[in-house]
């Protein structure tokens, strides 16, 4: 079942599913426009960090998921914004750090307002028992360039509750992304 606000809160809370936890929506900050982030309707808007893994063809590497190297993309750090370059792909990382309980399973699904920009954000499954900080992968699907604010809204996280808890969770089965801390490239 789709959990509510009240609910999210109330885990977030007690349980620590969410740290930090914005509590409602945030829109402004200092008297200025942000893309929002915080507790919604029947969701939780994450933000993004300030730091970015850029993939790049400088080296003509190959994107290879089983021997992922540092030849493929280019750090940045960007307190302010990315510029995303046309047609291109980024990682990054969530603000917040999740503890996902036993018996949820979480999805996430990209901010209107950056779809509307031509940007796709993808997050696999939070799977029960997983704890961490998201690597968020970003993509810009238009000829442009697209700016992408740091610690700001970039995507919506939905929890789901199942009736039953599974028999074998993501800690259970030692999941290889379990605990990560900042941008964490592909595991084989």
């Amino acid at each position: 079942m789709l959990q509510s606000d009240r609910w999210i809160q109330r885990m977030a809370l007690e349980e620590g599913m969410i740290k930090p936890f914005t509590d409602s929506q945030i829109r402004r900050v200092n008297d200025q426009k942000v893309i929002s982030y915080g507790l919604s309707s029947y969701g939780y808007d994450i933000c993004v960090s300030d730091r970015f893994k850029v993939f790049t063809n400088v080296h003509n590497a190959i994107v290879d998921p089983k021997s992922f190297t540092d030849d493929t993309h280019v750090d940045i750090h960007s307190e302010e914004s990315l510029i995303l370059p046309p047609n291109s792909f980024a990682l990054a990382f969530s603000v917040e750090c999740f503890d996902i309980p036993r018996n949820v399973l979480t999805l996430c699904i990209g901010k209107s307002t950056y779809a509307r920009c031509g940007v796709i954000v993808n997050v696999t499954p939070l799977e029960p028992e997983w704890k961490g900080v998201l690597t968020i992968e970003i993509s810009n699907t238009t000829p442009l360039p697209v700016k992408i604010y740091s610690n700001e809204g970039i995507a919506q996280l939905l929890f789901l509750e199942a009736k039953e808890v599974c028999n074998i969770s993501y800690a259970d089965r030692l999941g290889k992304y379990m605990k990560q801390k900042g941008i964490t490239a592909p595991v084989t």
